[in-house]
């Protein structure tokens, strides 16, 4: 028996991977998107043995054509989750940081996000129910982020985006759920492709997984794993943002041992 599909992007390691292994435990089958074909085609066959069916999309989600074919080799399917993940960083002074880097960075996670919730939001409304998860980041709860300063900004307008949409669709008495996830660090490859080391300790994918999942479970609207995050979080909102934005770049500078 299946619970019909969950859609994760960025699937192939880290958070996107957790999830894959947690929905299919779950009963769920799993499309998994990402770039790297192999890591794919691996998941795919542990959880196919274990008797889930597994559609394996590559794609590049940097480039606007590609968005379009996954979401045409999807429309006609019973997507009841999509987990919106993919999406990467980078740190350093900004007069510094690659150009080309960043625009990459732009282009998965802003354009590449926007339009596949938009597009999956329209067919689960069509189908009369559906959860979808944008994957932000404790990032996009803080006014700014110096020496990560495009990433934050990227992940600002993840849970912006998701906050507006989830009382849209709270208004219109929708049956379909967005939340979005904002954990702090997570033990994935994200270090080394922003070039960091973190400087407060991290949570396992399996657990930011399963936790997030409890969560969309109670249609909770912008998630955050663990405590310390919380009470960070908190306390961004309460102190000027002068004084936050330059404890950002602090914390940030840590990461860099600078």
């Amino acid at each position: 028996m299946s619970n019909g599909f969950v859609m994760i992007t960025g699937a192939s390691s880290g958070i996107g991977k957790a999830f894959a292994a947690q929905f299919a435990k779950k009963g769920y089958d799993l499309i998994l998107v990402a770039r790297r074909k192999e890591r794919l085609q691996e998941l795919a066959e542990e959880w196919t043995k274990k008797g889930r069916k597994c559609l394996v999309l590559t794609a590049d989600l940097a480039k606007k054509k590609e968005c379009r074919k996954i979401m045409e080799e999807v429309e006609k399917l019973p997507v009841k989750v999509f987990i919106n993940n993919a999406g990467f960083g980078d740190c350093g002074s900004f007069l510094e940081t690659d150009l080309s880097k960043e625009m990459e960075m732009i282009h998965v996670n802003i354009r590449a996000m926007h339009f596949l919730v938009k597009q999956m939001l329209c067919q689960m409304e069509k189908q009369g129910e559906g959860s979808i998860l944008n994957v932000a980041s404790s990032a996009g709860l803080f006014p700014a982020g110096p020496y990560m300063a495009t990433y934050y900004a990227t992940k600002s307008y993840v849970t912006s985006l998701t906050r507006a949409v989830a009382l849209e669709l709270k208004e219109k008495k929708s049956n379909v759920y967005v939340g979005a996830l904002c954990p702090g660090p997570v033990d994935t490859e994200f270090n080394k492709v922003a070039n960091v080391e973190f400087a407060i300790p991290s949570i396992t994918p399996t657990y930011c997984a399963s936790y997030a999942i409890r969560k969309m479970e109670k249609r909770k609207i912008v998630i955050v794993p663990k405590n310390k995050m919380k009470v960070l979080a908190f306390i961004s909102r309460v102190l000027p943002q002068s004084l936050v934005i330059r404890m950002t770049a602090r914390q940030q500078k840590k990461k860099r041992n600078w």
